[in-house]
């Protein structure tokens, strides 16, 4: 079976009348996690973007919480965890400045942890990547937020 593209999709829901637009809507999030909760986000959470990322700020500190220590092998696969869960989160977003806010919330909770970044390479190709993609969404910001931005991206720097 083909899948129709975007617009095609697009001109087809314009044509279907609310009552059966929300019969698909609901059907979607039944069938896949990840629908049902960008449902939840733009009908709950999208108008309150600083609420949406407070909430999500206290989820890492929740999941920084439970890394356990005791080899660098089990930080990196919880680092690696809370990445995906933020990226999951940004998606759902679509904001350069949610993307650059938690990114740099990420990479500070990574150097208040106490976490060793120099001593395992991968930890450290982790923490560069995430500061490379937030100067990168740095530059679809305005100047003024970048400005803002730009000492705390500068503390985050090896």
């Amino acid at each position: 079976m083909r899948s129709a593209s975007v617009h095609e999709l697009k001109q087809e829901l314009l044509n279907l009348p609310a009552a059966e637009l929300t019969e698909l809507c609901l059907r979607l999030a039944k069938y896949k996690k990840e629908n049902k909760e960008l449902l939840t986000y733009l009908l709950f959470e999208a108008h309150d973007e600083n609420g949406f990322v407070q909430s999500i700020k206290k989820e890492i500190d929740a999941e920084f919480a439970q890394i356990n220590h005791s080899s660098l092998y089990f930080v990196k696969k919880t680092l690696r965890k809370i990445l995906r869960h933020i990226t999951k989160h940004l998606r759902y977003t679509g904001s350069s400045q949610v993307t650059v806010e938690l990114l740099i919330y990420f990479c500070q909770s990574i150097k208040e942890s106490g976490i060793p970044i120099e001593k395992n390479p991968v930890i450290a190709n982790l923490y560069k990547g995430q500061v490379q993609k937030i100067n990168k969404a740095l530059l679809a910001l305005h100047e003024d937020l970048q400005h803002d931005y730009a000492r705390e991206v500068a503390a985050l720097e090896m």
